[in-house]
């Protein structure tokens, strides 16, 4: 290949200085594209002969006089599974078809191994119609940024794999300062965590709060808010209704960052605590439920004794009464139709409060055939009625077992508790003092 400042100097249309600094030019341009890793080829299309650069041919580690200048023999370095789509493409842009010729591919060098390459190149010249004559084009070394991209893609994969393998959703979720948001990345475990896509979050997360529990939404958006504003860890745990699932429960977790252009975003996780949840509450209902008669149990009763007194003691409450309940005669219904008969009995009690009770008011067993009751905002007058409705009830609804008719009666005990009481124990020994004298006044009586 012939320099351009030796060509127009030839012709005779430069002058000495004009010609040096070409020649400098050209020097400098050499190096440029040496230093880059690059050669440069000249093909002749209608010959079939291709003239390769110093450069080009040393970056396969061949000598200058190593390389033909046939172009069947550089099909023959092509690796077999690129010859086919790099003689397509080169084709294409012959029938103008593309503006230039492009493609990355293997070509083989002096010692047999496979380098990957980067060739560009154009038609330079074509005939009166149109058929290509001559093609000019560089060719780059690439295998370094092809190892390292194939690296990358590992790396992506690799991480890729092990996220969706991860029980729960791994996410990066980003919002923008104008308000929308959506989630970057969100692994294959969205499909159980929302029944979701994560094309379908990739642009907008909205769809999301679509699943949220009406009940749990405020607290929701109130969460990302705060984690937004305070740079603070996101914690959270919500309900979501899901199509197929239905009501389910979800734990969040995820740290928030700060980007330059103003938004944030959020790198965590998401996972199931539906079983979790279940579990608590159970815990929580044998914590606090008499599991005989499913009403709360001592330990819950007394500390809802504890809450009213603080609500008379805040003003929060115009008054509660507090009556004590004890079956009469409960050991000769045991004695004579057995244990079983007796819980059977205290189950019946049981019903006997929940169905007539008010809104508000709250029944639990306290132990054996013992049972309170707080009445909230009644007085004396008040309670003694809701009393005598109970005895009436009870005598009205005898219990049915292998169809024998057991008769019971309650003797009840009522006190009015007071913001001055120091605990829960005070009214409470009013009450069982009052139910005391009921007991011994013949039972089935009520005294306060």
């Amino acid at each position: 290949m012939v320099g351009t400042a030796a060509c127009r100097a030839a012709d005779g249309l430069l002058d000495g200085g004009e010609l040096e600094t070409l020649r400098k030019r050209e020097r400098l341009l050499a190096l440029a594209i040496a230093g880059s890793g690059t050669g440069i080829w000249d093909r002749n299309v209608a010959t079939g002969e291709i003239q390769y650069s110093s450069g080009w041919k040393a970056m396969l580690g061949y000598a200058d006089s190593e390389v033909s200048n046939r172009i069947e023999d550089s099909y023959l370095r092509l690796h077999p599974d690129d010859l086919e789509y790099v003689k397509a493409t080169m084709q294409a842009h012959f029938d103008g078809k593309s503006d230039a010729y492009e493609v990355e591919h293997r070509i083989r060098c002096r010692d047999g191994s496979y380098k990957w390459i980067c060739s560009r190149g154009k038609v330079v010249e074509r005939d009166s119609s149109g058929r290509a004559l001559r093609m000019v084009g560089t060719t780059t070394d690439i295998t370094s940024l092809r190892t390292m991209s194939e690296s990358l893609r590992e790396a992506v994969s690799l991480i890729t794999n092990l996220t969706n393998e991860v029980p729960g959703l791994v996410f990066q979720y980003r919002a923008l300062p104008g308000g929308r948001s959506f989630f970057s990345y969100a692994s294959a475990g969205i499909g159980e965590i929302y029944e979701l896509t994560p094309a379908q979050v990739a642009a907008d997360a909205s769809c999301i709060e679509a699943l949220i529990h009406p009940a749990d939404l405020a607290a929701y958006r109130a969460s990302f808010s705060a984690s937004a504003a305070e740079l603070s860890p996101w914690h959270l745990e919500y309900r979501v209704q899901l199509p197929m699932q239905g009501l389910r429960w979800r734990q969040g977790d995820a740290r928030p960052q700060r980007l330059p252009d103003g938004s944030i975003v959020w790198h965590g996780f998401i996972t199931d605590v539906t079983e979790r949840k279940r579990i608590e509450a159970e815990l929580q209902e044998l914590a606090t439920i008499d599991s005989l008669t499913g009403l709360p149990n001592r330990r819950h009763f007394m500390a809802q004794i504890e809450a009213r007194l603080a609500s008379l003691r805040g003003g929060r409450s115009a008054g509660t009464a507090l009556m004590m309940c004890d079956l009469d005669h409960f050991k000769s219904i045991n004695d004579r139709w057995g244990h079983g008969v007796g819980d059977s009995a205290l189950r019946h009690f049981g019903n006997i409060l929940r169905a007539h009770l008010r809104p508000g008011d709250m029944a639990g067993r306290l132990g054996g055939e013992e049972f309170g009751i707080l009445l909230d905002g009644a007085d004396m007058r008040g309670a003694i009625g809701v009393a005598r409705r109970i005895q009436q009830r009870v005598a009205e609804y005898p219990l049915m077992e292998h169809e024998q008719r057991i008769d019971m009666t309650v003797s009840i005990g009522v006190a009015l508790m007071s913001a001055a009481d120091t605990n829960a124990e005070a009214p409470l020994s009013r009450s069982d003092l009052a139910l005391y004298r009921a007991k011994k006044g013949g039972r089935n009586r009520i005294e306060s």
